[in-house]
């Protein structure tokens, strides 16, 4: 691309946690990247990444990042429940944005937010990692070039430690949305419906269990099937309620994508590189304040965002962070979710719970209005 086409970005980042530091030293090592802005509310953690990564500016006050005249982009890194305000500053400033999944946890401030970017015609992603594993780029290109024919049916598993969901419910009293499929789940179903690309989903019907997780007011798992406008069927489940000591830092999937003429089957739960050690091994996610019991057993690259090396993250969030900086830089087509990609995930995600509390299937696009009256 003719050097003259490149944009300079201005990158604010709200939010400073794990994945805002993550996304801030990748963009400090980003040639395209001439401006750097943070925000949290927590100064401490604000002013130690200003400090790592020699951003230019540091605030507790989002409004006030986000209305600096250097600022062209935006990443929205703040808690699930926390998006919105954000989001909507960012559309409003015309800031090309790259949003944390979910777009929100209100069904009805999702709605809200995918017509604001449509109005406004900014470019809008939104953090789906995992479509950046080498793995899933291959299937995908199976997929587009009709490998296994016409697909018909879909079957996703995915299983997770518990750390994840204490982890996150710990951050809030706000918890009824804050459900396996809403928080977690949303990542398998994303890639699922990636990978059936073309298929609108017409309906689910799920059920739910909470006997561990009920005391931290969410749900252990919950398990679905999606029928498809063409009659494709998807059983998409989840749990997130496994021990402790499971080794698996996060996440183990596995996906089996059944077609008129072949058939993809996908195990990626890591159980391939297996480490066994008398040193402790540390959670994936630790939640503050809470001890978690030493982990002995360690399903090696079993943690999303990646693996650490010569201090640097190697892997999918590196791909991903570096592909979006490249977008708004050169203007080069990546795979990342769209916004509209991102409301139907959650109105899907959203639907499977209504469903396992009704007892009986929801009919897709469920009604954000009925989704947050009934769920909350």
């Amino acid at each position: 691309m003719n050097q003259r086409t490149r944009k300079e970005i201005g990158l604010a980042i709200v939010g400073c946690g794990t994945i805002g530091r993550i996304r801030a030293r990748l963009a400090r090592d980003y040639p395209g990247v001439g401006w750097i802005g943070l925000c949290d509310l927590k100064s401490d953690l604000g002013t130690r990444l200003r400090d790592d990564v020699q951003a230019d500016f540091f605030t507790t006050d989002y409004r006030e990042l986000l209305t600096r005249p250097e600022v062209t982009a935006t990443i929205v890194a703040t808690d699930e429940n926390f998006h919105f305000e954000p989001t909507m500053l960012g559309v409003e400033r015309g800031h090309d944005l790259f949003i944390e999944k979910p777009l929100a946890t209100d069904a009805r401030q999702s709605a809200q937010i995918l017509d604001a970017i449509d109005r406004a015609g900014v470019d809008a992603v939104v953090g789906y990692t995992q479509r950046f594993r080498r793995r899933f780029l291959a299937i995908k290109e199976r997929l587009i070039t009709g490998q296994i024919g016409e697909v018909h049916s879909v079957v996703t598993r995915a299983f997770m430690n518990r750390m994840v969901p204490i982890a996150t419910v710990r951050r809030t009293q706000e918890r009824k949305t804050l459900t396996p499929m809403v928080v977690s789940g949303t990542h398998s179903l994303d890639m699922s419906m990636w990978l059936m690309e073309g298929k609108t989903p017409v309906s689910v019907y799920a059920r739910s269990t909470d006997r561990v997780l009920g005391e931290w007011g969410t749900k252990d798992s919950t398990f679905g099937i999606f029928t498809m406008d063409d009659g494709t069927i998807f059983s998409m489940n989840i749990s997130w309620a496994l021990p402790e000591v499971w080794p698996g830092a996060v996440y183990g999937l596995e996906i089996g994508i059944v077609g008129t003429e072949g058939v993809i089957d996908v195990e990626d739960t890591h159980r391939d590189l297996v480490m066994a050690t008398n040193v402790a091994q540390g959670a994936g996610y630790a939640p503050e304040g809470y001890k978690a019991p030493a982990r002995h057993v360690d399903f090696l690259t079993s943690y999303p965002p990646g693996d650490l090396h010569l201090d640097q993250l190697w892997g999918p969030m590196r791909e991903e962070t570096n592909a979006w900086y490249q977008r708004i830089f050169t203007g080069q087509k990546t795979p990342h979710a769209t916004a509209a990609d991102g409301h139907r995930n959650l109105l899907a995600t959203m639907a499977m719970d209504l469903s396992a509390k009704r007892g009986q299937p929801v009919a897709l696009p469920a009604d954000p209005d009925e989704l947050m009256r009934e769920l909350t």
